[in-house]
């Protein structure tokens, strides 16, 4: 049962992601966002530090370390706020949840049946290439449980 509740919660989060790809749309102008939003809308540093009740020389740091990665979110959200703006953060997976897990899933049964298939063939029992798909398979739905797919091993 909670095998197909994650892979249902995975399947809701990949369809509210869907609307976020290609992520290049969304890559941060060179000198960020804010920046980007408080010249387009004809705010000053001046008037955005007002706003934000800091001093002029903040706004620019700020706006620096955006533009640099190293923004906090929490002083993201308050320029946002102050531009009069939402901030939206996620995390886009570059392929679907399911096909992150079905991958990860794939490459731990492919690691211990290779070391199975590498004896066999040492002892002259090598079964072919049509059959390890379906032992890949049957291997993932015996053996690798949700959570096991993380350990490191």
């Amino acid at each position: 049962m909670k095998k197909d509740a994650r892979k249902k919660a995975r399947e809701r989060l990949d369809e509210r992601l869907r609307v976020l790809k290609p992520v290049d749309r969304l890559r941060p102008p060179p000198k960020g966002w804010i920046r980007a939003i408080r010249d387009a809308i004809g705010m000053t540093g001046v008037q955005l530090a007002v706003r934000l009740d800091v001093r002029p020389q903040t706004v620019e740091a700020i706006e620096k370390s955006e533009a640099r990665g190293s923004i906090q979110l929490s002083t993201l959200r308050r320029a946002a706020e102050a531009l009069d703006c939402t901030l939206v953060y996620a995390l886009v997976p570059n392929s679907s949840l399911e096909e992150v897990v079905n991958a990860r899933a794939r490459k731990i049964a492919l690691r211990a049946l290779t070391r199975v298939a590498h004896t066999m063939k040492l002892e002259a029992q090598d079964t072919g290439d049509a059959e390890m798909e379906a032992r890949i398979e049957a291997y993932i739905r015996d053996h690798i449980k949700g959570r096991d797919l993380w350990e490191e091993a």
